[in-house]
C-alpha cells in the first residue's frame, strides 16, 4: 500500500470511530454519509434490515472525469475496448430511515477500477502514465428503483493490494446539503484466481497478496464482497448500498 491509501486509510478509521458515537454524529463531524447495505427492505416497521458498511479510501486513482456511461470497457480517447473477463455490476442505492430503505432516484454513482494487468487510466504511477486515457471510468445517475448498471471487466492486481472495484456516491441530502459515500468492492478469492489463470491476466504475473493480507480489507472489507455469479463468459453481481442522509 503507498503512502497515500495509507494516510486516506487511517483518516476513514477515524471516521469510522466516529461512527460508533452514532450515525448522524458520524454524519456531521466528517461531513460524509454512512453507507449500510444488505436487504434494502425495513421488517416490522423497526429499523431496516441493513448492515453497516464501512467506508474505504478513494485512493490515488480517483478522476472526476464526468464521464456520463454504462459501458466502462470503452475508451473514449482513441475508441479502443480494454479487454478482460466480462463482469456485470449493478448497485442499488436507498436512503435510509426508521420508516425503511427507500430507493433513492438521482444520486450519482461513479466506478472506477485498473485493468486486466493493473494498469489506471488517466493516471501516472513508477509503472505507467496513462494520462488522457479514460478507460474503466464512469458514472451512471440511480433510476427510480435506486439502481445503476455497469458493464466492465474483471480488474487485475497490482503491488500492495488485493483485486479490488471503488465506487462513490454523491446524492443530495434532505437538508440541501451534497452527501458523499466512498468505498470499495472485494472478490472471493477462489474466483480471483480462476480469472488470474485466463492468459491476459495471467501475463501480469501470480498476484502477490490476496484479501486477508490487504490492510483495507481488514477494514471490513468481508462485508463489500460481491457475491458474483457466472454470466456468459463473464460475471455478474448486484449490490445494495443504503445511505443515511442529513
Amino acid at each position: 500500500m503507498n503512502d497515500i491509501d495509507q494516510k486516506a486509510g487511517f483518516d476513514l478509521r477515524r471516521r469510522q470511530v466516529l461512527a460508533l458515537l452514532g450515525a448522524s454524529g458520524a454524519a456531521l463531524l466528517a461531513g460524509r454519509a454512512p453507507a449500510q447495505s444488505g436487504s434494502a427492505r425495513a421488517t416490522d416497521g423497526n429499523l431496516p434490515a441493513c448492515r453497516v458498511t464501512p467506508a474505504q479510501t478513494e485512493g490515488p486513482y480517483f478522476v472526476d472525469e464526468r464521464l456520463n456511461r454504462s459501458d466502462l470497457r470503452v475508451d473514449p480517447a482513441d475508441g479502443s475496448v480494454r479487454a478482460g473477463v466480462p463482469l456485470l455490476l449493478e448497485l442499488r442505492v436507498s436512503s435510509m430511515s426508521r420508516a425503511g430503505c427507500t430507493p433513492l432516484a438521482g444520486a450519482v454513482v461513479d466506478l472506477w477500477h485498473c485493468d486486466a494487468v493493473g494498469i489506471y487510466s488517466d493516471a501516472t504511477d513508477p509503472s505507467f502514465n496513462t494520462v488522457g486515457k479514460q478507460f474503466l471510468r464512469g458514472y451512471q445517475v440511480t433510476d427510480q428503483q435506486g439502481g445503476v448498471q455497469f458493464t466492465t471487466i474483471y480488474p487485475g492486481w497490482y503491488r500492495g493490494r488485493t483485486v479490488h472495484l471503488h465506487f462513490k456516491v454523491r446524492a443530495k441530502a434532505r437538508s440541501g446539503r451534497s452527501d458523499e459515500f466512498t468505498s470499495q468492492l472485494y472478490f472471493d478469492d477462489a474466483i480471483t484466481d480462476r480469472v488470474q489463470a485466463h492468459p491476459l491476466y495471467a501475463s501480469r504475473g501470480q498476484r502477490t497478496l490476496k484479501n486477508d493480507g490487504d490492510g483495507l480489507f481488514r477494514e471490513g472489507g468481508n462485508q463489500l464482497m460481491l457475491a458474483l455469479v457466472e454470466s456468459g463468459q463473464g460475471y455478474a453481481a448486484t449490490f445494495d448500498v443504503g445511505l443515511q442522509m442529513a
